[in-house]
């Protein structure tokens, strides 16, 4: 499930109608493959669907990118810093002054995303562009989206049929979600959404970006109702099917360098927990919950930022 040399581009698919230009981004994590093996995987989807369905029609260009290639390639996270903390215009703007030989190997990544999206929206000149971001969690029990703030970016998230999550951009800073939204260009509206498919190694969780990816083309209208069999909707449905519709982040555990931070064992997504619970330790001590709730993205990996979320239903 790696990705073979430096092949940024996963698949690119263009209908013969003009509409949306959708990205599709797996592996802003490198340990996080099972979008890219999806991406892969839809590619052979669509290139079989005009011959098994001839009056299959897709309206306007699909593009599933790896996000850090050479992250994914080591099977880390990352390799000097977490991609998915640095879309910001001020540090993006900071690294295109930089000398190429000083930046970072996640900074040089990102500038070759940025190059690579700048020439697609300028060789397609869509009306409206669309950005899927696939990810995976260290911890299993349950499948999540979070829409980028604005009402589009959120009914999209919800058509997901996966609990949807307010709140984290609040709490976090420099994700794609902060980047590209309706800001990323004054003439170009640009929607969001990132959509967390489960566990890392869940073979399921595949099955899921595909489902998700599906989806959202049927949402954007690429592609019609009568084109997407039922069985998308119900991988999604069916794991969702006891998660809240609705949750807010109500607190965050954020890791210091040389916490030594150690999740306690056995922690799911969306697991309930209380008050003054025993969650984890550092190198000061034992790590207590913070009010009740529903537990999120418990860490299991050596790299990450932040050790936990905190959140709750509020529909």
């Amino acid at each position: 499930m790696g990705v073979e040399g430096n092949n940024r581009i996963i698949l690119e698919y263009e209908g013969q109608e003009r509409g949306p230009l959708f990205f599709v981004i797996a592996g802003i994590h490198g340990n996080e493959k099972a979008g890219i093996q999806a991406l892969r995987l839809v590619s052979k989807m669509l290139e079989v669907e005009p011959i098994t369905n001839p009056e299959f029609s897709f309206c306007g260009k699909l593009i599933g990118l790896t996000g850090n290639v050479a992250a994914v390639n080591a099977n880390v996270r990352y390799i000097d810093k977490d991609l998915n903390r640095i879309w910001s215009n001020e540090v993006i703007n900071n690294i295109k002054k930089s000398p190429k030989s000083l930046l970072a190997a996640e900074e040089k990544e990102q500038l070759e995303l940025l190059a690579l999206i700048d020439k697609e929206i300028e060789g397609y000149r869509p009306d409206k562009v669309y950005i899927l971001d696939l990810h995976t969690t260290s911890s299993g029990g349950g499948i999540f989206s979070i829409p980028n703030g604005d009402t589009e970016s959120l009914e999209i998230a919800k058509s997901l049929h996966a609990p949807v999550i307010l709140g984290l951009l609040g709490d976090i800073a420099g994700t794609t979600l902060h980047y590209f939204n309706k800001d990323l260009s004054t003439e170009l509206g640009v929607t969001s959404v990132t959509f967390e498919a489960g566990q890392h190694e869940d073979p399921i969780s595949i099955n899921r970006c595909i489902a998700a990816v599906i989806t959202f083309l049927r949402t954007i209208g690429c592609v019609a109702q009568k084109d997407v069999e039922n069985i998308h909707d119900d991988v999604l449905k069916n794991y969702a099917r006891s998660l809240p519709v609705l949750s807010k982040l109500i607190y965050k555990h954020e890791i210091l360098p040389g916490d030594n931070f150690i999740m306690k064992p056995g922690y799911k997504n969306f697991q309930p927990i209380k008050e003054n619970e025993i969650l984890a330790r550092d190198r000061n001590g034992e790590i207590l919950a913070q009010c009740d709730g529903l537990i999120l993205m418990p860490l299991y990996q050596p790299q990450g930022e932040e050790g936990f979320y905190v959140i709750k239903n509020i529909e």
